[in-house]
């Protein structure tokens, strides 16, 4: 991965753009402006929650902060042609477990929604912090096993199972072993 793909430089750049202090985009992303100082520093690397947060507030599509370049037709991801990673945390602190995130759409233009493959890579620590988001999600198994809180309930899902969820509902997305595990994941936010 390129540098985790500049996501702090391209956050600030937009909020720059729209003359906005970083205490005002705190303030209508409901985040506070020290998190979002280090996330435009690439001191943490953040969750994707407050990132849709702060798409929202900025008035951007979430995919904005991974996009180079808009294509108008199609885009077309070969196999064995790796896909622009950024790397996202589900934690907040950014400390323990991490997911890998490779878009298959990056460079369309004015998508609603955003695919991923996404590498979970496992943690020895079973405190996972839940978080919410607007949209919804599709998560297609590719290989390995994963665990996802969902409000209260616990799913497990293996290689080939899928699940279809509303990213409202407090949630969390980890692997289910030792083992790295790989999916598909579209999300959909309303913009």
């Amino acid at each position: 991965m390129t540098g985790e793909n500049n996501l702090g430089s391209k956050i600030k750049q937009l909020r720059s753009n729209q003359n906005l202090s970083l205490e005002e985009l705190a303030e209508r992303s409901g985040l506070l402006a020290a998190q979002i100082e280090k996330i435009e520093k690439e001191a943490i690397i953040p969750s994707l929650s407050p990132l849709i947060k702060i798409a929202r507030a900025l008035g951007v599509r979430l995919g904005t902060f991974l996009d180079d370049t808009d294509h108008l037709g199609p885009v077309v991801v070969r196999n064995g042609k790796p896909a622009e990673g950024v790397r996202f945390t589900s934690e907040e602190n950014g400390s323990r477990e991490h997911l890998n995130f490779f878009s298959l759409a990056a460079d369309k233009a004015g998508r609603n929604m955003e695919p991923f493959i996404v590498e979970i890579e496992p943690s020895q620590h079973s405190d996972y912090k839940l978080s919410t988001h607007e949209g919804e999600e599709f998560i297609y198994v590719l290989e390995g096993q994963i665990e996802i809180n969902y409000g209260k309930e616990l799913y497990q899902l293996n290689a080939g199972d899928s699940i279809y969820l509303d990213s409202i509902v407090m949630h969390n997305v980890h692997a289910a072993t030792t083992q790295k595990a790989k999916v598909l994941v579209v999300v959909y936010t309303p913009f």
